[in-house]
């Protein structure tokens, strides 16, 4: 008899209170670009949130419509749980939004633009000039960047090329004898990205810009029909746990041959630079193979990293009126008087607060640890290693030639950031550092450090559990918390997470700590009902959450059942939110709001009850299925009273503020805050503070 195999089908959700996960995501990007509108932003700073939005749908389209047009071909009738969406249905809802998005992404460059260049940082247009500007630049093409470039025309002995990811090229439509024919260029990426006029003003054309400017002479037997800057955009989103193959000792061999295959990807996108209808955009659509929806027209430039180059060409007055006023992390004198750090653990728990706290104490706890004899151990998750941030790793090589067990689980899987992490595996094995891989089809994304020190037979323990990595950059510009103590029982479930690292033990059993998959989800489950519990006794019940995204289905069931039974949740989510707060009869106690402001929101922080009853905990996770079902993540009470003081004064900060807050509605859409008395900006008040404390 033959087998029939019927495809499983998914469990039907109630969507009436939650929305699709990609959507809601386009909406909080939205959210930055309103940034760009803000007039109490300075403006330099209103460019670079444009930068940001625009990096933001990059990434975007690399992974999440990569993603989903994998999922198109491989399950079509697969819905997601928020939605009930198929593949093609959300991919036609994305592409339609991106259509909206990009008209109003040009339109707040070309405002703050023009405000900028009454400045005197002038984004010039090359029809706007005047003979002698005109010439300079054609001078410049001529000696400096025509010479190296590498132009091709489409024709029976030139096919079209292979396209790198986010590559651009300078193109034009040629009339080639008696049919229509694609001349394109790509822009080198040894020429700077923008040329200067050499004025007394800061005046510059982009080099695509200049490029585009004399492309007759690059092309010079063909008529122009039509010309434009444009790049691809390849679905990026390669994950070497998908690919069937045995990891055996060379995983680190493995990984790069998936960083290869990344770059030959199909294409999810075309973006075209042009003033007006492109003739370029069906062209490139047959050619590629790409529907129109999937092709985006805009005046603003495609890529916009070259802003951040800008600043080191402003004067000294042009800093002071278009940047934020510089900020300096406190240092917290108290950690650093008469005794050191690991002294100053021991005595009591300590807070970091990045920003608003200095890295540097950490990387000084990591050198005491080095150079203190009675240091056994020395054990550490790495996730992202800051490209321009070395002196972490640096110490820890210090530490294994000093005699100390080192241990670093090098996560390679941190997506596009891969390549710079495998360039330490070299350096860390020749000292003679253990590092470990994680594990297969599993991300480590945990923060913990531990610190294991012997003394006359005893061990003690000194460990650190964060909300984000360990970078010396990100530490400046993401707002995170970090936990250091030296509570032996948090301690010891340390070293077992660890242990179990060391031997792919996904599933060991802790007391103290939060770890995905293993526990995480389950407590915070219990956690909620137990806030249910006490609402259905009439008792005080509320449940307080920090975190990035929401997108859990189990999660979010539970949330709306504790609100319809009494629970008052609030929710600080900077970015996706499947969840859709104060819907009468459903979510009308959830209330859930966004920040966006001069640092990135990353900290995640998870409050259940009220007063001295409340428990409060720190954690790497988000509420996403990825983090709690398929990622290895910690989490971490909180014990200390004066912390938890600390930590609930943030959020009630942040719940005040007016400013840079938005309300999540009922519509899905985010909503600015009306205005009463004080304005309160969360940030900018926690960095007074720090400037206040350190003073």
């Amino acid at each position: 008899m033959a087998s029939i195999l019927l495809e499983k089908k998914a469990p039907r959700h109630d969507t009436s209170f939650t929305q699709n996960r990609e959507l809601s995501w386009l909406r909080f990007n939205e959210r930055v670009l309103e940034e760009v509108k803000d007039e109490t932003v300075p403006l330099y700073e209103r460019l670079k949130f444009t930068a940001i939005f625009t990096s933001n749908l990059d990434e975007f389209f690399m992974v999440r419509v990569g993603s989903l047009m994998d999922l198109l071909h491989i399950k079509p009738n697969q819905r997601d749980n928020k939605s009930q969406m198929t593949p093609a249905e959300q991919l036609h809802h994305i592409f339609y939004a991106c259509q909206q998005l990009y008209p109003k992404r040009d339109m707040v460059y070309e405002n703050v633009s023009r405000k900028l260049a009454q400045a005197g940082i002038v984004h010039l247009d090359f029809a706007d000039l005047g003979g002698e500007q005109q010439r300079y630049y054609e001078q410049e093409f001529s000696d400096q960047i025509l010479p190296v470039l590498s132009p091709q025309i489409l024709d029976l002995h030139h096919p079209f090329p292979h396209l790198e990811n986010k590559e651009l090229f300078v193109a034009a439509l040629l009339k080639h004898e008696h049919r229509i024919t694609l001349g394109m260029i790509p822009v080198p990426h040894t020429l700077p990205q923008y040329l200067l006029l050499p004025s007394n003003r800061m005046e510059y054309l982009l080099i695509e810009e200049v490029m585009l400017a004399f492309i007759e002479q690059v092309f010079p037997s063909y008529p122009i029909i039509d010309r434009g800057v444009f790049c691809i955009t390849r679905d990026a989103d390669i994950s070497p746990d998908d690919e069937e193959v045995e990891y055996g000792n060379d995983y680190l061999k493995q990984m790069k041959k998936v960083l290869h295959l990344r770059k030959h990807l199909p294409p999810v996108r075309i973006e075209i630079q042009s003033d007006g209808d492109s003739m370029l955009a069906p062209y490139l659509s047959c050619q590629l193979h790409l529907p129109m929806e999937q092709v985006y027209v805009t005046t603003a430039p495609l890529r916009l990293d070259f802003v951040y180059d800008l600043e080191k060409e402003f004067t000294a007055r042009q800093k002071q009126q278009l940047c934020y006023p510089p900020f300096v992390s406190a240092a917290h004198a108290d950690l650093f008087k008469k005794f050191g750090m690991m002294k100053a653990v021991r005595q009591k728990d300590r807070l970091l607060s990045y920003p608003y706290d200095d890295f540097n104490i950490f990387l000084r706890l990591i050198r005491e640890a080095a150079y203190d004899p009675n240091t056994a151990s020395i054990k550490i998750t790495i996730y992202r290693i800051g490209r321009g941030h070395v002196q972490l790793m640096n110490y820890l090589i210090m530490a294994s030639e000093l005699g100390k067990e080192v241990t670093v689980l090098l996560e390679l899987k941190a997506r596009f950031d891969e390549a710079n992490n495998m360039s330490w595996v070299d350096s860390l094995r020749d000292a003679g550092v253990h590092i470990l891989y994680g594990f297969e089809g599993y991300k480590v994304h945990a923060k913990v450090c531990l610190i294991t020190c012997q003394r006359g037979g005893e061990l003690s323990y000194i460990t650190y559990v964060g909300t984000g990595n360990f970078n010396a950059k990100t530490a400046h510009l993401y707002t995170d918390l970090a936990l250091l103590t030296a509570n032996s029982s948090i301690g010891r479930d340390a070293a077992v997470f660890f242990r179990n690292m060391g031997i792919s033990n996904l599933y060991g059993e802790y007391r103290e700590l939060l770890v995905a998959p293993v526990n995480l989800k389950k407590k915070l489950l219990a956690l909620i009902q137990r806030e249910i519990d006490k609402a259905v006794r009439g008792e005080e019940a509320r449940i307080l959450l920090k975190m990035n995204s929401l997108t859990d289905r189990e999660l979010i069931d539970k949330l709306k059942e504790a609100g319809t039974a009494g629970v008052v949740v609030h929710m600080i989510v900077r970015g996706i939110c499947c969840l859709v707060p104060e819907i009468p009869g459903k979510t009308e106690n959830i209330h859930v709001r966004s920040i966006v402001g001069r640092f990135l929101e990353h900290a995640r922080v998870f409050v259940f009850g009220c007063g001295k009853e409340a428990e409060v905990y720190i954690a790497s996770a988000d509420w996403m299925t990825r983090n709690t079902e398929n990622r290895v993540e910690v989490g971490c009470p909180i014990y200390d009273p004066e912390i938890r003081r600390r930590i609930l004064a943030m959020l009630d900060l942040q719940l005040r503020d007016n400013t840079k807050a938005r309300r999540l509605g009922s519509d899905g859409y985010y909503h600015r805050l009306l205005m009463s008395g004080e304005a309160v900006n969360a940030q900018m008040t926690l960095a007074r503070q720090a400037v206040l404390e350190k003073a």
